[in-house]
């Protein structure tokens, strides 16, 4: 598996990942609020944010080139460098499941820790997706806050989580080759 910069045409297979209006809402909490979701609502959304320079969506490839996964990391505070949040998580159903979510989050880690100026990265995950969270915490990500959110599909409690460049560094170096393409 290989991450490389998102691309518009990315979007079309992403939307096509997300299956019912729920999955949708654990996947963008209430970033989008329409189902079912195109690709073109994700390219509108992510442009003017790509535009501030803040903003990096990725793309993980099989071997073969194929689309198996996607995230952002942002920058979420205007004046602060010291910490990024991943968001918009997903793995293709295809191979959920099989060890690719954590292995492209090791490679998110991996990209911060040599692009970005961040010591630390958090994310949330809705406390209905114990998938997704063993596969953060398999990653390093430990809980430090809940939260409840409103949703237009009920109240869920978000479990922020986080994982710190300090205390992971070496072992992100040493369970992840550098596996990055333009």
């Amino acid at each position: 598996m290989k991450l490389r910069e998102y691309r518009a045409q990315d979007a079309q297979a992403i939307a096509g990942w997300i299956g019912s209006e729920e999955e949708l809402y654990r996947w963008s909490a209430d970033r989008f609020n329409k189902y079912p979701l195109s690709g073109s609502d994700i390219n509108e959304n992510y442009a003017p944010q790509i535009e501030t320079g803040r903003f990096f969506p990725l793309t993980a490839v099989d071997d073969g080139g194929d689309i198996i996964g996607h995230f952002i990391i942002r920058y979420p505070r205007e004046d602060d460098d010291s910490s990024v949040r991943f968001g918009f998580v997903i793995v293709s159903p295809a191979v959920r499941g099989k060890g690719f979510g954590s292995g492209m989050l090791r490679l998110g880690i991996e990209y911060v820790m040599e692009h970005l100026s961040a010591r630390r990265i958090d994310l949330g995950v809705f406390e209905n997706n114990a998938g997704a969270r063993h596969c953060y915490e398999a990653v390093g990500f430990r809980e430090y806050a809940r939260r409840e959110c409103e949703l237009p599909v009920g109240k869920w409690v978000c479990i922020d989580m986080e994982i710190s460049m300090e205390d992971n560094c070496s072992r992100a170096s040493e369970t992840v080759s550098r596996r990055f393409i333009c």
